[in-house]
């Protein structure tokens, strides 16, 4: 079903990309939409029906946002359950049209259709709606918290703000603007997560730190370590200082000095740390009169990348049942793309695909970094399959892998470099794997004699290949079909060095 949800939001041209879902803590984009429903046209905080986000959350109201469409099933199902009517209900803005005269008053939901395209008669059970929105049924009767159907120049503002990827798209927005997904949460636990959001400003004077800001993979030697501090108070916060340590050492220290307005955001970057070898990093955030101490800490981990024995390596990508959803970005140290991948092929089922391997020579000592995106938000494993990721070197060492993330995942890693005999033959790809027909063997040669070997996994020669003062891209070919179903090794031998690679005949 997310396949379905996903393409049809990129059919009907919502989006310039796939996005990932906005990362957890990020600040939420402002917004105004107006409630479609006419029972509410005298609502809002301004009176008229429109609704603005920034206006609730200064009130100290925390915001669900739901981006669905109308013809979406699993949003549909979700609209049903009330789970956002209960909730609304029971603890929305105090006098609000069917509110509760018991409300809490703590929460404000706001319903957004996501599809530009949307005609204001489909949230009536219109052409292409699977039902009426508004008044879904007799138990719900109608709709208390707001609906908006924007127009399309809103609607996809909206998505690109809130980088929405597939409906529905529900979120927690606390008053501090920062943004948490939720899914399709139940009416209990959207008003447990209530408690999860920082208290409103209150206090003159209360800076808090926010979010690590600095890379959370580090390839080697100085690293420099960026905090994002947030103003919680309410007035204008001109200086802060942000002190780092690790292990009960400080080793970074930063300031800040501005003009922050309430909930304003700056992200500091700190001294840096001279032959940084990664770990734990505890971060403090102060300022003058500071009333808040409890949020003016946060932990950082930061890895160390491994080192590949050459600049040869190769990526391997196993997806699993929705291959359209996985993209890869390999880049050098400077941020540039070298190599990429994605999306592939869904499968008609759970399951994995193997994506064909890519081989790639990379600057020798560089640092590089892998970035793995899912469009959809729930990584490449484990529930429709267990997909991967890995890039490995020259000789097979496993250099960056993973499968189970949400949005965006990375590893880095630092080349190595070989000397002209090696790397004549260390890069070379056998395919197909498994084979069984023949098997091609690939590889680059730099004016030398190579032997090229097929052996069994006892050692026994199986055949052999004799290549003398080549030059260049070298292909050799093994007939396979005659052997035994099994393992076999690949190796090419030169200069006084080997290189293997596994292979199946099937």
């Amino acid at each position: 079903m997310k396949k379905l949800l996903l393409s049809a939001l990129l059919f009907g041209g919502l989006l310039s990309q796939a996005n990932a879902q906005l990362e957890d803590g990020s600040i939420a984009p402002n917004f105004t939409v107006t409630a479609y429903q006419p029972w509410l046209s005298t609502a809002g905080a301004n009176g008229n029906g429109t609704y603005t986000l920034y206006d609730y959350l200064d009130q100290g109201y925390t915001v669900i946002l739901d981006v669905s469409a109308t013809w979406c099933g699993p949003c549909w199902n979700y609209h049903l359950t009330g789970h956002l009517d209960n909730a609304y209900i029971n603890h929305g803005p105090t006098g609000y049209p069917g509110v509760s005269e018991n409300t809490t008053n703590k929460l404000m939901v706001i319903w957004v259709e996501g599809d530009g395209q949307t005609a204001d008669a489909t949230m009536l059970d219109g052409q292409g709606s699977i039902g009426n929105w508004i008044e879904p049924n007799t138990t719900l009767g109608q709709i208390k918290f707001p609906m908006a159907n924007p127009a399309s120049n809103i609607a996809t503002q909206i998505n690109n703000g809130y980088e929405i990827a597939y409906f529905p798209t529900v979120y927690r927005i606390c008053p501090n603007r920062t943004v948490t997904e939720i899914g399709s949460a139940t009416a209990t636990a959207i008003v447990n997560g209530l408690g999860q959001c920082p208290s409103p400003a209150s206090e003159p004077i209360d800076v808090a730190a926010l979010k690590y800001g600095g890379e959370t993979v580090h390839c080697e030697g100085s690293y420099t370590p960026k905090v994002q501090i947030q103003n919680n108070g309410t007035t204008p916060l001109t200086s802060a200082t942000i002190s780092i340590s690790q292990g009960g050492s400080v080793v970074s220290t930063g300031t800040y000095t501005g003009n922050l307005a309430t909930y304003g955001v700056a992200t500091v970057d700190c001294s840096p740390i001279a032959n940084f070898q990664g770990g734990a990093l505890s971060i403090t955030v102060s300022t003058v009169d500071d009333a808040n101490a409890a949020n003016n800490t946060l932990s950082a981990n930061v890895g160390l990348a491994t080192n590949a024995i050459s600049q040869f390596v190769s990526v391997h990508i196993v997806t699993d049942r929705y291959g359209t959803e996985t993209t890869w970005k390999l880049k050098n140290s400077n941020g540039t793309v070298v190599q990429q991948g994605g999306p592939y092929q869904d499968m008609s089922a759970n399951g994995t695909t193997a994506q064909p391997v890519v081989y790639a020579e990379l600057n020798p000592t560089e640092c590089y970094t892998l970035e793995v995106i899912d469009s959809y938000g729930d990584g490449m494993c484990c529930t429709y399959g267990n997909g991967s990721y890995a890039v490995k070197d020259a000789n097979g060492t496993t250099l960056v892998t993973g499968g189970e993330f949400a949005s965006l995942a990375k590893g880095a890693f630092k080349t190595g470099v070989l000397n002209v005999s090696e790397s004549s033959f260390t890069a070379f790809n056998v395919f197909p794997n498994p084979a069984t027909e023949s098997v091609n063997v690939v590889f680059d040669a730099i004016s030398s004699d190579f032997q090229i070997q097929l052996v069994d996994i006892t050692g026994r020669l199986m055949n052999t290949q004799v290549l003398s003062g080549v030059s260049g891209t070298q292909t050799v070919t093994f007939p396979v079909s005659n052997l035994a179903k099994g393992s076999y090794i690949v190796k090419i031998i030169g200069e006084g060095y080997t290189a293997t690679r596994n292979v199946v005949v099937k």
